[in-house]
């Protein structure tokens, strides 16, 4: 409903598992890389649990891209079964063929465990996810640790990854299930988002939605966003969907303080008062979206104050000034400054006001992540980062260049070199950084998508796997994709198959393209860095 008032090419905070809007937090990578250290490590069990909504199959879903060629995969969602289902489930998940009449336990372990013994001798490993698994019975437990039991002198041959809610480890906890407890051989507890994190994974979701324009949520509201849900992601996405309803509604092309907090009490209102009947938005039937456009706008009108009501203006008027915003909360302001900084070095001198939507009328692209310097020496290029000073203080910098064990960073106009082990230190691992991309370049270009930037990404892979010159207006179809993730994983990209930002910059810097500003060697950037220290 929202989607073109805001200039959105789809709705950005839907609840639906898009790797498109992939967001992986420090935590979330944390996360995966325990579960990539599982597989890697000979076998036995690895937990992962989270909050509802902390994102636990975001990352299962990350982990399942990145598993290894020689692993194969059995997946189980809905565990609430008996140990026979269960065996039974886990022979058709790793297509075991069973013999005519087989239906106990004995038949099918006996079946898996040939199946193990087979896929031994061929090399490969076995993998078993379990979603869900706080629905799993103690019964059901014991029999997944007997599975394990199989095992040459190297590693076991069945690794069981249980992922689910925080009461699985409380289960795990329990006297009759020591055994398999200590069969755990890697474990980690998702955590929420941090203020910060969830102001990032606002702006990369509206990003990659593909928003231009002026942001709906300032940045004044993010910590109030952060406080209502609590940094689960799940929550942050309700929250922000309602909040953008309202503010359509209202006709308002920013989210304000009050459509915020009406739209808490919509969305979270079992945690609290009940919002009256005739506030709540009614549910209305599928297909009859006019009258729910109508129905929605009524109820936002019409709601009650909140029980917080905002005071009297008399009051306000009357009430102590606050007190000076802190240096940290100053710094924040300077963020589109440093980005015209940063701008700069592409060649582009932008207006005061909003950077990222001044760079977009000029071609420049704005890309927020939080891979840290990591992810940047990869893609190889200047970004704005934000640094921990003295006190406490937010400091942004931007990042000109690596060196070895040092960085190059601008700070305040001045050029420092700075070990990279203390630059990594102070830094988050948030950074912007700017891509300059082909006009009608999609953000995200998808399977079966044709057009120019389909054409030129054909030719690109072509050209750097020596193939021949492809014909044009191809689709981007599986042989496609499967070059495009050849190139992803040597890239240390991460290997989605979608020709996003990342996998672009790369694909132009390893062609002829000696424009752009580089962290790494003497670039065209360099003659731009000095005149920016020089002020020139």
């Amino acid at each position: 409903m929202y989607t073109h008032y805001f200039q959105l090419k789809q709705s950005p905070f839907s609840i639906a598992p898009d790797p498109r809007y992939l967001f992986m937090s420090e935590r979330h990578r944390e996360a995966l890389a325990h579960l990539l250290y599982g597989v890697g490590s000979g076998g036995g069990f690895v937990l992962l649990t989270g909050e509802i909504g902390a994102g636990k199959t975001t990352v299962c879903r990350c982990f399942m891209e990145q598993i290894p060629e020689n692993c194969q995969l059995a997946y189980i969602f809905n565990p609430k079964l008996s140990v026979e289902e269960l065996l039974h489930s886990i022979c058709e998940e790793f297509r075991i063929g069973l013999a005519p009449g087989v239906s106990s336990v004995k038949g099918y372990v006996d079946a898996i465990n040939t199946h193990l013994l087979a896929s031994h001798a061929q090399g490969k490993n076995n993998v078993l996810i379990i979603d869900e698994a706080q629905n799993l019975s103690a019964a059901v437990l014991e029999q997944l640790r007997l599975l394990t039991n199989l095992e040459t002198s190297e590693r076991k041959l069945l690794q069981i990854i249980l992922i689910g809610q925080p009461e699985l480890r409380t289960m795990l906890a329990r006297p009759e299930l020591e055994q398999l407890a200590q069969r755990v051989i890697a474990r980690y507890h998702l955590g929420s988002l941090s203020a910060d994190e969830t102001a990032s994974y606002i702006h990369h979701r509206l990003a990659v939605a593909g928003s231009t324009a002026q942001q709906p949520f300032a940045a004044s509201l993010m910590a109030k966003i952060h406080q209502l849900s609590h940094g689960v992601p799940r929550r942050i996405n309700l929250l922000c969907d309602r909040a953008l309803l309202g503010a359509y509604v209202e006709n308002q092309r920013q989210v304000t303080r009050k459509i915020l907090r009406r739209a808490a009490q919509e969305v979270f209102a079992e945690e609290g008062a009940k919002p009256s009947s005739h506030w709540r938005w009614p549910q209305v039937a599928a297909g009859v979206l006019a009258g729910a456009v109508v129905t929605a706008a009524l109820a936002w009108h019409f709601a009650p104050v909140p029980r917080h009501a905002p005071a009297p203006l008399a009051a306000v008027a009357s009430a102590p000034k606050p007190a000076a915003i802190p240096a940290a909360k100053v710094a924040v302001l300077d963020r589109n400054a440093v980005l015209r900084q940063l701008a700069s070095l592409w060649g582009e001198q932008l207006p005061a006001g909003d950077a990222c939507q001044a760079g977009a009328r000029a071609g420049l692209r704005c890309l927020q992540s939080r891979g840290g310097i990591a992810e940047l020496r990869v893609l190889d290029r200047p970004a704005m980062l934000s640094l921990s000073g003295d006190g406490g203080v937010e400091q942004l910098a931007v990042l000109t260049g690596l060196h070895g064990e040092q960085a190059s960073v601008l700070v305040d106009g001045k050029q420092q070199s700075l070990p990279l082990a203390q630059l990594a230190q102070r830094s988050d691992g948030s950074f912007v950084t700017f891509w300059r991309a082909p006009r009608g370049w999609r953000d995200e270009v998808p399977v079966g998508a044709r057009g120019a930037d389909v054409d030129w990404l054909a030719r690109r892979l072509a050209q750097l796997h020596g193939l021949p010159p492809p014909a044009d207006n191809l689709p981007l179809d599986d042989a496609m994709q499967k070059l495009l993730r050849d190139f992803q994983q040597e890239q240390q990209l991460k290997a989605d198959g979608l020709a996003g930002p990342k996998t672009f910059m790369r694909l132009m810097q390893l062609g002829d393209n000696n424009t752009e500003p580089r962290l790494s060697g003497a670039t065209a950037a360099t003659a731009a860095t000095a005149a920016l220290v020089a002020g020139k």
